[in-house]
């Protein structure tokens, strides 16, 4: 069995990186001459995937160089947040985490060395020197990386300068916006007049109603779709959607003007928005990104001090047979339409999400996500998935980086885990060796390329 993982895996090594969802920033590419700044700030204060586990062991944000909402003091010293990373970083052993940041370190920087307490300044010099040289700028690295495409995640009110300044720059590189309009949909953000206010400023459209509200949807999709996006993306708590009457949406968006939306607006609104978003990328042609089943924000300290997307984000139970079915009764028979659905409740995988997948020509299964982009959690998506919704209902490996430099590690390690499952089947007799051999080149490249329209 060896062998043929082997084989398996070095079909596909040099195959070209295809990044369909990020959240890496595009200033990186926009600017020629940018550089990071220094280890810490380029592998560790981005990635909450690390210090979620280093405050669970009492290590405060503020050591770590985490910055604070009000600008309070937070540790400005990147050699000693990279010390007190290298201190602790046994606390991620058997984690995929720690798997990334030796690959990174391997592959990237050519470095060997394990981080611990005595190597840390050695490497972090090392790590620093690499990173002022002209070919470890972004631009060189997406090279070298062999990326085929990268697409960020942009706020519905974005002015998209920095993917209009890429553009403008006659660089090759294909970075591709990607609509988010979460903040303008959630009745319950807080910032969400703030957000309505921007809209209907980018727009030149006065948003005083449900109506004015959808048409500057649509011009900003417009917008997206022309400076190259191929996807939406929205992030919810559950699965549900639900058809509104224009009416029962004008009296729930009338209340959120005024202050005065609940929590149950909030839901209502936001499962006909989905419904909504899946009529608009059948007219438009953007494919459609469904995040569902996450806590946000789920520790108020941390909220309050440092803001979101901090490690304080927590799976709950999902639900999609019924959640989904308005959106799938109304138009998940149309081909025209790509939603691929993302979850943090593996529990649903082979109860709800595959027989759905396998059923409706509308619905992709996303790569496993978050907590799950691990061996363990593509194996199990693997073994849930695949008998009851077949390998080509599932949109292939989807990175979902936040560190640039952590992308090759992250296709690599899904390469090696599907020669490893592909190679079982072939053991066992499910598939042949030709067949294999077609299948993880789809699962490494080409399966993102097709649902994505890429």
């Amino acid at each position: 069995m060896n062998e043929i993982v082997q084989q398996l895996y070095d079909r596909v090594t040099s195959l070209p990186l295809v990044c369909p969802h990020t959240h890496v920033d595009p200033r990186m590419f926009a600017d020629p001459d940018f550089r990071f700044d220094n280890p810490a700030e380029l592998l560790l204060i981005p990635d909450h995937y690390l210090f979620r586990m280093l405050y669970s062991q009492g290590i405060s944000l503020e050591r770590l160089g985490i910055p604070r909402v009000d600008g309070g003091e937070v540790e400005r010293d990147p050699r000693k947040v990279w010390q007190l990373f290298a201190d602790n970083f046994h606390l991620f052993r058997g984690t995929p985490s720690a798997w990334w940041l030796q690959q990174q370190l391997r592959s990237v920087f050519g470095i060997e060395e394990k981080l611990a307490s005595e190597s840390a300044q050695d490497i972090y010099d090392r790590i620093a020197a690499c990173l002022a040289a002209p070919e470890f700028q972004p631009r060189r690295l997406y090279e070298r990386f062999n990326i085929e495409v990268l697409c960020t995640t942009d706020s519905a009110t974005d002015p998209l300068e920095q993917h209009q300044a890429i553009c403008a720059s006659g660089w090759k590189g294909r970075i591709l916006p990607t609509f988010r309009p979460d903040g303008v949909v959630d009745l319950s953000a807080s910032d969400w007049r703030r957000n309505i206010e921007a809209l209907g400023r980018i727009t030149g459209i006065d948003i005083g109603g449900y109506r004015a509200f959808v048409a500057a949807i649509e011009d900003r999709r417009a917008f997206f779709k022309q400076m190259g996006a191929v996807a939406t993306d929205q992030a919810t708590l559950t699965a549900h959607t639900e058809e509104l009457s224009e009416a029962e949406a004008e009296t729930l968006f009338q209340r959120a003007l005024r202050g005065v939306a609940t929590p149950a607006d909030a839901a209502r609104f936001t499962g006909h928005m989905l419904m909504e978003m899946a009529r608009m990328s059948i007219e438009d042609g953007l494919v459609m990104q469904l995040h569902v089943g996450v806590y946000r924000n789920h520790n108020p300290l941390i909220f309050e001090r440092f803001g979101v997307d901090k490690g304080a984000d927590i799976p709950i139970r999902c639900e999609f047979t019924e959640d989904l079915r308005p959106l799938l009764s109304e138009c998940g028979n149309d081909s025209r339409l790509t939603l691929i659905v993302f979850t943090l409740d593996e529990s649903t995988y082979a109860r709800e999400l595959a027989p759905l997948a396998g059923h409706y020509p509308a619905l992709k299964l996303g790569a496993p996500w978050w907590f799950h982009d691990s061996p363990n959690g593509m194996r199990r998506y693997r073994e849930q998935v695949t008998e009851t919704a077949g390998l080509y209902n599932t949109a292939g490996f989807n990175d979902d980086a936040r560190v640039f430099t952590s992308i090759p590690a992250r296709h690599d390690l899904a390469r090696r885990v599907d020669a490893e499952w592909l190679a079982g089947l072939v053991e066992r007799g499910i598939v042949d060796r030709g067949e294999a051999a077609e299948m993880i080149e789809d699962t490494a490249y080409r399966l993102a390329k097709r649902a994505y329209r890429l």
